[in-house]
């Protein structure tokens, strides 16, 4: 298969890593606005595989004349480009899954597209990275064995092995992406009833093993498409996994306006944004750099299974890659977006239309897959007589 790489960032360059140490995969097309950008990377990766190509996505002629050469596509791009990707995939007939956003509403916009993507004959999968992503496809993979699903609880973060003051974190992506997240309301569904909730509210404490007490807290976009997907849960919530104290010192942030996209400010005659001073300020401050980091993943699906009550975790820790210099995130987020774009190519997803992950990716074959690299999820299955 030949598959289609846009964006040379960091998470472009490590699924087009694994992309080219995959048997089933010919040829890898990494694109990028600026070609040597996209060059460099291809010379660092040193694979006869992988080819460098020039593309601005803004121009949906040049986006479409590289996403045609390939069988499917991988969009790494800011998720402001998810839409515009995967209506140029079913313009030139050509599978394309992308690494999520549900800011703006933009993967809801994607999954609007179903119908066209059905009469093209393409599979579109948004929502492909870790959250939503990997928790989508485990949280797919847990309902599927209940006969009756009840509440869907995950917990994930990104973080630093050594914290530092004064936050005690370093992003592993976007910082715009961060704010986003942490400003915007957090879906959840509580009795069930869907409503939206205060980012950076509910905290609560978190353990896992090798960490010490950890907190966990509400932020948007996690929720993902699972609402849609399973409208009868009594219970559903996302929260972020960071060190303790670092909610309540962003909460401080927000609550000041200064990461709000909104809110300006008049300095001396000038038209100011708090949020683009904020995150100039913070750049260096939380910048991983060389330091290690880990990802922590909790997802529990509870229900009924045989008239019992029956509860399914996954968990996993994943560590960085000191060997490749390749972050935990980008192991976790790469390796899942590049593994889907694999079942997909090789016939493994052959359901077309647009569809969430955790309607479409097998999730014992995904848990095998990631296992291969390294990436290890543990299942662990708790069952209970049901009261009469």
């Amino acid at each position: 298969m030949k598959v289609g790489v846009l964006g040379s960032g960091l998470m472009g360059k490590e699924a087009a890593r694994d992309l080219v140490l995959s048997e089933g995969v010919n040829a890898v097309g990494l694109a990028d606005i600026d070609y040597n950008r996209a060059k460099i990377v291809c010379d660092q990766l040193q694979s006869d595989k992988l080819t460098p190509y020039a593309v601005n996505a803004s121009d949906e002629q040049a986006l479409a004349a590289f996403m045609k050469q390939f069988d499917v596509v991988i969009n790494a791009l800011f998720y402001s480009f998810n839409e515009i990707v995967a209506k140029t995939a079913i313009e030139v007939g050509v599978h394309s899954i992308d690494l999520g956003g549900h800011i703006g509403h933009m993967t809801d916009k994607v999954l609007r597209l179903d119908k066209a993507a059905n009469a093209a004959n393409v599979t579109i999968i948004p929502d492909l990275g870790v959250a939503p992503g990997m928790i989508n496809i485990l949280s797919g993979y847990g309902a599927s064995k209940l006969d009756k699903v009840d509440s869907i609880k995950l917990y994930v973060g990104g973080i630093p092995i050594q914290p530092e003051p004064p936050l005690e974190y370093n992003h592993v992506f976007s910082m715009e992406g961060v704010f986003d997240h942490y400003t915007d309301p957090s879906l959840i569904i509580r009795n069930g009833i869907k409503q939206e909730i205060p980012s950076l509210s509910e905290v609560e404490r978190i353990y896992f093993e090798k960490f010490g007490p950890l907190e966990a807290f509400h932020t948007s976009g996690g929720t993902s498409t699972l609402s849609l997907s399973y409208p009868d849960l009594n219970t559903l919530e996302y929260k972020t996994i960071r060190y303790p104290g670092h909610a309540e010192k962003f909460k401080l942030l927000v609550d000041l306006n200064l990461t709000n996209k909104d809110y300006e400010i008049d300095l001396h005659g000038q038209k100011i944004s708090p949020r683009d001073v904020l995150l100039k300020v913070l750049d260096p401050i939380v910048e991983l750099d060389d330091k290690d980091d880990a990802v922590l993943l909790r997802v529990i699906v509870s229900g009924e299974k045989n008239e019992e009550a029956v509860t399914y975790a996954y968990e996993m820790i994943t560590y960085k890659d000191r060997n490749d210099n390749v972050t935990a995130m980008a192991r976790a987020t790469a390796n899942t977006i590049s593994v889907v774009a694999q079942m997909i190519g090789n016939d493994t997803i052959n359901k077309r239309g647009v569809y969430p992950p955790e309607q479409i990716v097998p999730g014992e074959a995904y848990i095998q897959e990631m296992k291969r690299r390294g990436v290890v999820i543990h299942e662990i299955k708790k069952q209970t007589k049901l009261a009469l």
